[in-house]
């Protein structure tokens, strides 16, 4: 018996009669989808593959096993006794005419703590999906909510999108920093129903989590590790589709339309170890669409790509020495590609606002991608970084 992540298009009943009436226009062109993700438990070979048939559904997975990505101790990092946290000046945030105002931002993470200070006046929704309960006993939810739109604290900046008035915080993560990926994807159908405009998710698939959950359970390690395979494969694709019909949505919208989702690469890279390594981004930074991003640190002579780091990322941004809101009170330094991921969401913000500004009112997700990618920077790195490692470059905000 297995528990399952089922996603239906809830139109698909009604496309064959739409699409006899109108024969040259695609189904998404016709009407809109209408994804509904559930999570069936204790199913049997038979009984998901009975499922899987059903006119309305379009993905169907095995639930997998998601983490956090764990901030990392780096000898590199420096604390800090004074001042903003460094990365808002060097994604162009202090400088920019834009706030975030206006834009609805969802942060797929641990949780976080309401009554800290940085988020003192903003209208905070929370949804547990975790199982755990709303709040933030972990703390990391709550430092990446603090680097994407935390006002100020104790007279430090620590927020890039500071004018961002409503956040949705969808706790997909456990106390202990695990979930599901079943989790993961109600939360981003929540995300879009609730209009979110930006999403930061700093977790990724656990293939190696599964790998050892299923080696407990007594399985061998060949059969382990193909039923692992097929998770991450299944599960991918259920969430390629349901971004998919998420983008699909945007002609249909009435208003500003559309949801960029920001994610971290990861920070399985050993490019300090001998030999050095690189490992590839991960998902669902990998997946089609997403934003991934990559962590940075200040080097004399500009930026260096940071130690942990994953390649090929689509961008940059601060990830070493990050300073932002530590849950239970006051402020803390975390390095990971965690910290850098909420440095870009906090500038799609800004750019999303921007867009709006100039008087496109329906620009979708992919305007202000266009305009996040093409605006990253790569003046600013040391020579010897390679595109492969820092991506398109470092992420910037509007000026």
């Amino acid at each position: 018996m297995q528990d399952y992540v089922i996603l239906r298009d809830l139109t698909a009943r009604s496309r064959p009669a739409l699409e006899s009436r109108s024969p040259r226009l695609s189904p998404s062109q016709v009407v809109p989808p209408a994804p509904e993700v559930e999570v069936a438990r204790g199913l049997s070979a038979r009984q998901i593959g009975e499922e899987a048939r059903a006119p309305t559904v379009v993905g169907v997975a095995p639930v997998m096993r998601t983490a956090l990505i764990r901030p990392i101790a780096d000898g590199t990092a420096t604390a800090s006794a004074h001042g903003d946290a460094w990365g808002v000046a060097a994604v162009g945030a202090d400088t920019s005419p834009r706030s975030g105002d206006g834009v609805v931002v969802a942060v797929l993470d641990t949780g976080i703590d309401s009554g800290h200070a940085a988020f003192a006046g903003m209208t905070i929704e929370e949804r547990d999906f975790s199982g755990s309960g709303n709040g933030d006993r972990q703390g990391h939810g709550t430092h990446c909510a603090g680097t994407i739109f935390g006002r100020d604290v104790d007279g430090r900046r620590i927020g890039i999108a500071r004018g961002v008035q409503r956040a949705l915080i969808g706790k997909v993560l456990d106390d202990d920093g695990s979930g599901s990926s079943g989790a993961l994807f109600s939360a981003l159908q929540w995300a879009a129903e609730e209009q979110a405009q930006v999403v930061s998710m700093s977790l990724g698939f656990d293939f190696p989590g599964m790998v050892e959950q299923l080696l407990g359970l007594g399985m061998p390690r060949p059969a382990a590790i193909s039923a692992a395979l097929v998770a991450y494969r299944d599960n991918l694709r259920v969430f390629d589709r349901l971004m998919s019909m998420i983008r699909a949505l945007e002609p249909f919208a009435q208003g500003p339309a559309g949801m960029l989702v920001v994610a971290a690469a990861g920070n399985e890279s050993g490019r300090g170890q001998v030999p050095p390594f690189t490992v590839a981004t991960s998902l669902p930074a990998a997946a089609d669409g997403i934003v991934s991003v990559g962590a940075v640190q200040r080097r004399a002579g500009g930026f260096d790509v940071a130690r942990f780091s994953n390649g090929s990322p689509q961008v940059s941004a601060p990830g070493v020495g990050i300073l932002s809101a530590q849950s239970g009170g006051g402020l803390l330094e975390l390095n990971g590609t965690s910290m850098a991921c909420p440095h870009v969401a906090g500038v799609a913000a800004l750019w999303w606002e921007d867009v709006l500004a100039r008087g496109q009112v329906l620009p979708g997700s992919q305007a202000v991608m266009t305009r996040l990618l093409g605006s990253a920077r790569t003046d600013v790195f040391a020579g010897a970084v390679q595109p492969e490692d820092r991506g398109l470059g470092l992420v910037t905000a509007p000026q």
